[in-house]
């Protein structure tokens, strides 16, 4: 009897440590200190998963340099955000289940999306928001961005790019092709569902892809600016460790097909750390061919993609459009981006040659404050550029560098004329920080 009350405690206990670990994966928290457009919005949000094709794709994992390459039917899996009813009463709270680094830790993370939730029609169409991971990654690695935004009236459709996730990640190569494919091909079917019977037509007048921004992360943020007009270069088209049979040419720099893929629906993007200026995938004359607004978020000591040579060459180089630059002092790659390390992931695996937490972490900034600060100025960038909120401008021009930004307020709390400090930031909550911004020339 006593061996029974011994093993019924220990399940208890391990019960009660799974438990209490789950409720620690938040991906919705907002800080005292956040800044303002980082709270929620009015919206209750739902989530869904939902399962697309994109068919006679080439199918460059199964390649061969001296054959024709493959084709195949390509699986994407998308997980979607959108403002939601719910009966009264309801919870408007949800769990959902993830993979994390390790490719085999599975964990439950917390936010405020109800599965399945219906629709809320009344208030669409939506602007659309098309969210692209890094390699590996998955579609919820950017899940507190998601449905922040969905709680403030955007329809988020966040990708599985299939041979780049932890479960399946397979050829770099498949990755550099088909980014920025996949996120057209995404575009069209979210356009396609809004008047569409499938999924039981419970996305129709939900979607407005008229209004599309992009938001990509290190890898997604390549796509995204191959997407929104920098061509690739011969040099990374022709590299021999690269996609094979030159089949990146699809995309390069002055292919008539790629200048005319170009989707003018899509009228804004965010770039978290985009890969590829190191790596020689990006030139001046590429990179002038974007005429979308664009918003790069970048850690200013990143040593994956880099930051001066890098993001901020990115940053220069665009000068067809009206975009803005967002430093983290001090950051690396994360930053801004990924949600806070899941408690799984704090432990060594025999699979992986680090501590899984650190694919998530940054080693000066905290996860929850960078995520706070990414909504905020991603709240501001999309309110003005896809809904043409003119007093968002008051978000995003500011004092360059925050340190410089002066706090001068009366008794009351109102700003004196000499006042400077960064819009939506208390006193003292914006160090650290530098948003520059250029006009298109």
């Amino acid at each position: 009897m006593q061996r029974h009350r011994r093993v019924a405690g220990l399940a208890f206990l391990l019960y009660m440590a799974v438990e209490v670990r789950a409720q620690d994966n938040h991906i919705d928290t907002i800080r005292p200190d956040a800044p303002e457009l980082a709270h929620y919005g009015k919206f209750t949000i739902g989530v869904q998963t939902i399962k697309l094709v994109h068919l006679n794709q080439l199918d460059i994992v199964h390649a061969k340099k001296t054959e024709a390459i493959p084709r195949y039917d390509r699986p994407l899996t998308v997980e979607v955000w959108y403002p939601a009813t719910l009966p009264a009463g309801h919870d408007a709270s949800g769990q959902f289940l993830a993979m994390t680094r390790d490719g085999k830790t599975e964990v439950t993370l917390i936010g405020r999306a109800v599965r399945d939730a219906t629709p809320d029609v009344a208030g669409g169409p939506y602007p659309l928001l098309i969210i692209s991971h890094g390699y590996p990654g998955n579609r919820f690695l950017l899940s507190h961005l998601a449905e922040n935004l969905a709680s403030k009236g955007y329809f988020v459709a966040s990708i599985d790019h299939t041979d780049s996730t932890y479960s399946d990640q397979a050829s770099f190569a498949s990755t550099l092709l088909n980014r920025p494919l996949d996120q057209l091909f995404v575009l069209s079917e979210m356009a396609r569902l809004n008047g569409s019977s499938d999924f039981g037509g419970i996305f129709k007048g939900a979607i407005n892809a008229d209004k599309t921004a992009l938001i990509g992360y290190s890898m997604g943020g390549y796509g995204v600016i191959n997407t929104i007009g920098a061509g690739f270069t011969e040099a990374s088209v022709a590299a021999p460790t690269g996609v094979p049979n030159r089949a990146l040419a699809v995309r390069q720099a002055g292919n008539k097909d790629y200048i005319a893929s170009g989707d003018p629906r899509i009228k804004a993007a965010i770039a978290f750390a985009p890969w590829g200026w190191n790596r020689g995938f990006w030139d001046d004359a590429g990179l002038a061919g974007i005429k979308t607004p664009l918003l790069l978020v970048a850690g200013s000591v990143d040593d994956v993609s880099g930051y001066a040579p890098g993001v901020r060459n990115i940053f220069e180089a665009a000068v067809n459009s009206r975009r803005f630059l967002l430093t983290f002092e001090n950051a690396n790659h994360n930053a801004g981006a990924p949600i806070p390390a899941p408690r799984e992931t704090w432990f060594p695996v025999p699979s992986l040659k680090f501590i899984p937490a650190e694919h998530y972490m940054d080693p000066v900034w905290d996860n929850t404050r960078m995520n706070n600060i990414a909504q905020h100025f991603s709240t501001a960038f999309l309110d003005k550029f896809l809904k043409n909120q003119d007093q968002m401008d008051t978000y995003l021009h500011l004092v360059e560098s925050a340190k410089d930004g002066k706090w001068s307020t009366d008794a009351s709390g109102k700003p004196k004329s000499d006042h400077s400090y960064w819009k939506g930031f208390a006193n003292r909550t914006a160090a650290g920080l530098r948003l520059e911004k250029r006009e298109p020339d």
